[in-house]
């Protein structure tokens, strides 16, 4: 194992956390995005574009007015290999300013990634940058893992909702086994309310540039935005245009003066989460009724500890009052569920709590588990050398040792 610093990669649909393991803050946080005047059908050569005709991160969006802007992962996914080959090469050699043979790198990857996509991944950082070491983590797992930082009885059975901005999955996990049969995908992200807010702004012909309204969006989304105790009563509250907000900022694509108010947009972009039917027609399930499907759909003998150990993780989580609102109607739900029971059996069930758990490091929980991981004595363990890739080739990507089972 090199004494070198395992690098981290956490890959995101929005955003990307790159650093060193052991840290607790990843050293850049970059959008996962990607500008080239090749994919305008400009010819360059494979040397010019490495070196000069492409762009990543904030730098992708400042220059996509003479190259064209693409993101190479789309709702948690890899859609894009060559992008993505040219993002972590970017990353690797002028953001992290590392040589590739000498470090071990951690990777992320989603739940249900097909083996086929960890391959290719192997296949990447062995061949392309003869790294000396890999390892694959599901993200729900290393979540759960970085949470039990904070508690003092260490668990990796929980139930992990990571919600960022491309996709949002609830994942159960059993004695650090993603249960794969009971994953929920939820078709509502932090990209959706972004979404949501650039409509309300231009419907309401706010004086913001087409060219910005998105990016204008997404900040309003991370500043002002927070979560309701009742639609109807902030509704009627928000009549008084009192309690709206000034936004003001620079175009992050014109450079102009933005200068804009900020309604009931603050609470109603998050309010999909919980009363989606009134938003979208393409999904009508609350958080909490498909948080509560996931977790009735698993054996039963691991019901109580599942939801008393539920992980937020991801960005779009930490809306202000997200996790008391989701604790209030989760709890609520069970709740009702065991009267039922008590009404129709005539007997009396143990009661069922259900935790919601929100820490420091729930914004970057992926990371921060990464980094926790792979700077402990475990870690060697489980992570593929450059010898084993030799030998075998990129199959053994496939097999994707989990960790934890003595934690």
């Amino acid at each position: 194992m090199s004494s070198m610093p395992v690098v981290i990669f956490d890959n995101g649909s929005g955003y990307s956390k790159l650093g060193f393991a052991g840290n607790t803050d990843p050293n850049y946080i970059i959008p996962t995005a990607i500008s080239s005047r090749e994919s305008l059908g400009v010819p360059v050569s494979r040397l010019q574009c490495e070196d000069l005709d492409f762009f990543i991160g904030e730098d992708a969006y400042q220059n996509q007015k003479t190259h064209n802007l693409s993101f190479p992962i789309k709702e948690g996914q890899i859609n894009n290999w060559d992008d993505m080959e040219r993002f972590w090469e970017r990353t690797i050699y002028s953001l992290m300013s590392v040589e590739p043979q000498e470090h071990v790198f951690m990777l992320t990857e989603p739940p249900m990634n097909p083996p086929e996509n960890r391959e290719q991944m192997a296949e990447i950082m062995f061949e392309t940058f003869d790294v000396k070491g890999l390892y694959i983590g599901v993200q729900a797992v290393l979540a759960l893992f970085g949470s039990n930082l904070y508690k003092e009885k260490q668990n990796l059975t929980g139930t992990v909702i990571d919600s960022g901005d491309g996709v949002t999955h609830i994942i159960p996990v059993a004695h650090g086994y993603v249960i794969s049969s009971c994953i929920k995908h939820i078709p509502i992200a932090g990209k959706d309310i972004t979404k949501y807010i650039a409509k309300a702004l231009k419907d309401r012909r706010e004086p913001i540039a087409t060219e910005d309204l998105m990016d204008a969006a997404r900040v309003i989304k991370e500043k002002n935005c927070y979560v309701c105790k009742d639609m109807d009563k902030e509704l009627l509250r928000f009549n008084d245009k009192a309690e709206w907000k000034n936004y003001e900022g620079i175009g992050r694509t014109t450079g102009a003066q933005i200068n804009a108010k900020v309604g009931p947009e603050m609470f109603l972009g998050p309010e999909v989460f919980f009363s989606p039917g009134k938003f979208t027609r393409d999904w009508d399930k609350p958080l909490d009724e498909c948080l509560d499907s996931t977790i009735q759909g698993c054996p039963i003998d691991l019901r109580r500890d599942l939801y008393s150990n539920v992980v937020l993780s991801g960005g779009t989580t930490l809306f202000k009052n997200f996790h008391h609102r989701l604790q209030r109607s989760m709890q609520q739900r069970v709740n009702d569920r065991l009267a039922r029971y008590a009404a129709s059996s005539g007997n009396t069930p143990k009661p069922i709590e259900c935790k919601i758990n929100a820490y420091k490091t729930q914004r970057y929980a992926v990371w921060y588990g990464a980094s926790m991981f792979a700077a402990s004595p475990e870690f060697s363990r489980v992570v593929h050398t450059r010898e084993e890739y030799l030998e075998h080739g990129p199959s053994i990507a496939r097999r994707n040792v989990v960790f934890g089972s003595g934690v």
